[in-house]
């Protein structure tokens, strides 16, 4: 299956590894400075007391952009795991219609999770919702951050059902060498 939107998902792919990119250089120069202060304690000198405020509020909300915005990608690159013990025994005329199935709930579930999430900014920039450390960061930043993700993976999701049911209705036996060779063709 080759998905229209791949581009899109790696774009959303590369914002979670400028999250975890951020997040380590955030820890790495709190962890840095610590040292550097102890050192200077060591030797008699007085602290330099260099401190990032909020770098554990900064690096949850990194934490959740990194996640949902590889959500996705994952998805598209086979890389979610995936219990398919009893499908894979299947004929490929049912197992198209499980994975259907299986799509469909994937992309219900989604779809309310994105809808709830959008209810969730419109209801924090409503009443001005500050996150509650150092920092105040409104609420809607990160939230926003997790609907992009997963509105992504309910595009995703859509596209893969969409692919499902051409084959489905089509040729649903060519199922089981297509899914073959698009798992022996991802990274």
């Amino acid at each position: 299956m080759t998905f229209k939107f791949d581009k899109l998902y790696r774009l959303g792919a590369w914002g979670a590894a400028l999250c975890m990119i951020a997040i380590c250089a955030l820890v790495s120069t709190q962890v840095f400075s610590r040292l550097v202060d102890a050192l200077l304690v060591m030797v008699g000198s007085a602290r330099l007391n260099i401190s990032i405020t909020g770098v554990s509020e900064m690096a949850s909300y990194l934490l959740v952009g990194a996640t949902f915005l590889g959500l996705a990608y994952t998805f598209v690159h086979h890389a979610h795991i995936r219990v398919t013990l009893l499908i894979t025994r299947l004929p490929s005329t049912l197992r198209v219609w499980f994975e259907v199935f299986g799509l469909m709930v994937a992309m219900t579930l989604s779809l309310l999770l994105c809808y709830g999430l959008i209810a969730l900014i419109r209801e924090s920039i409503a009443y001005n919702d500050v996150s509650s450390g150092f920092l105040s960061i409104p609420l809607w930043i990160p939230q926003a951050v997790l609907v992009t993700g997963v509105a992504l993976l309910c595009l995703a999701l859509g596209e893969a059902l969409v692919m499902a049911l051409r084959l489905a209705f089509k040729d649903p036996s060519r199922f089981r060498e297509v899914m073959a060779s698009e798992e022996n063709n991802d990274p």
